[in-house]
């Protein structure tokens, strides 16, 4: 198959995921790339199939049978290859993974909010979901840490602790509990674990001597060299690597879908923060990006730190989500939280049944109204608490300077929250109760109030969820995966304007005048949610002028802010409900007027 960017006129790329595996067809046409056919079959890693090359073979097929292109056939290769008739067969094909649970892991360190922080920075970047966390400060006695991790079957397991030339005691202890442990991989079990020692350099050659005992050992450099600086690069690397060599190639089938592709399989996270990466070096925004699934909620940042560089971060909360996770949503944010967004009134008990049956029939979709509003206020509460996960990850660390014995014990000044809402540019939504919500305007309210925005904010969904495709695809041609992004993959919602003040201010009436293209669009009104209509398509200039000192849009207290925005069919989203939104009782009467404003309130049930 052809790699080479310029001979490449069609590609097929497939997201085996753990319920679904999605194929999708990219054209080169005169114009630009497109995104032209899809289809979708049952994932088959598990019994009694258990081989998922058979789910992407369906899943090609059905391609095949939209597009009129001949892509399958008979052999040890699935594919027609083009050759002569540019309307037949692919040039290359590609492909991402989380089907089997995606890529897990078990990282370990020194110092909680040190060491083993950077070594899940390092993990969770590298597209894995972090099964347990074990550090020599985390108040657990050894007999259970040791008890923790032996009933763990992680993919692989990272270590860490330590800055170069430190003390190494409590590195090599960390290294005999695991060894005393012993945890077994969760595929291949004739073979050893696979562990990346990514640790104070000092201790490498007694570590190894440790670990080799129980498993396969990989020495990378420090993912914390100094308490001021991270270098995540190299133990993500190693981390892919063994994802490919020990993870997919012992995955039912992974074999002979790795022997398909000239291209390696990609984590599907993983490959949706290349994508996020990439949009925004591209624009030089600060973007926010969440895929919310079944089971868990990733969260995707790119921050421009103090330093001036783009900080990248992901997160995945792995017992929040839609189906599989519902109740655990329930269990975290409670009934209260999730009642507060629905725009009737519902009791507590039949709030729980309802979920509990959405968790026991994890695939069913809402049938009614009412049902719609309740996953979409479950999916609010989900972004909340996923968020707050992440910015208690996405951490920036001060540059070197000369310390004092007093400074010793002020670790916690070096660090500081990346993500700013008042400085985010562009929120991004993905996954099935975002992307394929009934309407766009449900969509973008979810991310105004689930994520709480702040200030002046773009809105935009992934229209059929092809940012882990294009991710893949990104690897080997960088610009169609932009031109296929930008024109088919995000979908501009329109611009939320979300004004703070004091809380001790009893502010009345108008918060904050909105300008297009230096014509007044309309007022933000203190306790008021509203949309301001603006042309649907198109770029414009959005300016937003406080009403009082006192007021902060995003340019500090009493300062205008300008941006320039791409327009959608929401137009100008205005919240004047300060932050954190406090509801007046009763509550399903202030929502009900919130998606009466919005025009949401189509299909009313009674209150």
């Amino acid at each position: 198959m052809k790699t080479n960017p310029n001979d490449l006129t069609t590609v097929l790329v497939t997201d085996c995921g753990s319920t679904t595996t999605k194929a999708l067809l990219f054209e080169r046409r005169e114009d630009r790339w497109h995104q032209t056919f899809r289809g979708e079959a049952p994932t088959t890693v598990e019994e009694p199939t258990a081989d998922v090359t058979i789910g992407a073979v369906n899943a090609f097929t059905e391609v095949q049978e939209l597009s009129g292109r001949a892509i399958v056939k008979e052999g040890e290769s699935p594919f027609v290859v083009t050759e002569g008739d540019p309307s037949q067969g692919i040039d290359l094909y590609l492909s991402t993974s989380s089907a089997g649970g995606g890529l897990q892991m078990l990282v370990a360190g020194v110092v909680r909010n040190i060491t083993t922080e950077s070594a899940e920075r390092a993990a969770l970047g590298a597209g894995a979901i972090v099964m347990e966390s074990v550090s020599a400060d985390d108040g657990r006695e050894d007999y259970e840490r040791i008890e923790k991790i032996r009933h763990i079957k992680p993919d692989i397991v990272l270590v860490t602790g330590g800055v170069d030339g430190g003390a190494t005691s409590h590195v090599v202890e960390m290294a005999e509990i695991l060894v005393a442990a012993s945890p077994r991989p969760r595929f291949g079990d004739t073979l050893k674990l696979p562990v990346i020692y990514a640790g104070n350099a000092e201790a490498a050659d007694e570590v190894t001597q440790i670990l080799s005992k129980k498993a396969q050992v990989v020495v990378v450099p420090n993912v914390r060299p100094t308490l001021e600086r991270e270098n995540l690069g190299p133990a993500r690397e190693a981390i892919h690597e063994f994802f490919l060599s020990h993870v997919m190639s012992h995955s039912p089938g992974y074999g002979k879908l790795m022997s398909w592709s000239p291209v390696a399989i990609m984590p599907t996270p993983a490959a949706v923060g290349d994508v996020v990466q990439m949009y925004a070096k591209q624009t030089g925004q600060n973007v926010l990006c969440v895929d919310i699934g079944g089971a868990t909620t990733d969260v995707f940042s790119v921050f421009v730190d103090r330093a001036g560089t783009h900080a990248f971060n992901r997160t995945v909360s792995a017992n929040l989500g839609m189906s599989y996770s519902v109740a655990n949503v329930l269990v975290e944010a409670g009934v209260a939280n999730i009642a507060r967004w629905l725009p009737f009134e519902l009791g507590e008990t039949e709030l729980r049944d309802r979920l509990r049956n959405k968790m026991i029939r994890p695939t069913s979709i809402p049938q009614t109204v009412e049902d719609l509003w309740l996953e979409q206020a479950v999916c609010r509460e989900a972004l909340r608490l996923s968020l707050d996960h992440h910015r208690s990850l996405a951490i920036g660390l001060e540059g070197k300077r000369e310390k004092g014995i007093a400074d010793v014990f002020k670790q916690s000044s070096e660090r500081y929250e990346l993500v700013d809402l008042m400085k985010l540019d562009v929120a991004i939504g993905s996954g099935g109760v975002l992307s394929h919500a009934p309407s766009r305007m449900q969509a973008a309210l979810m991310l105004v109030e689930g994520f709480g925005l702040q200030g002046v904010t773009q809105l935009a969904v992934d229209s059929i969820f092809m940012m882990p495709h294009l991710g893949v695809l990104a690897s080997v041609h960088p610009q169609a995966a932009q031109e296929v992004f930008e024109n088919d993959c995000l979908i501009y919602l329109g611009t939320s304007v979300v004004p703070l003040y004091p809380a001790k201010r009893q502010v009345q009436g108008e918060l904050a005048t909105v300008f297009l293209n230096d014509s007044a669009l309309g007022s933000v009104i203190a306790g008021a949610v509203m949309r301001l209509p603006t042309p649907c398509a198109g770029k414009a200039t959005l300016r937003v002028v406080p009403s009082h000192s006192f007021v902060d849009v995003g340019g500090g207290p009493g300062k205008p802010v300008e941006r320039e925005v791409i327009l959608g069919e929401c137009g100008v989203v205005c919240d004047g409900r300060n932050r954190p939104v406090v509801l007046p009782e009763p509550r399903a009467v202030a929502q009900r007027n919130v998606f009466s404003n919005l025009g949401l309130m189509s299909e009313e049930p009674d209150v």
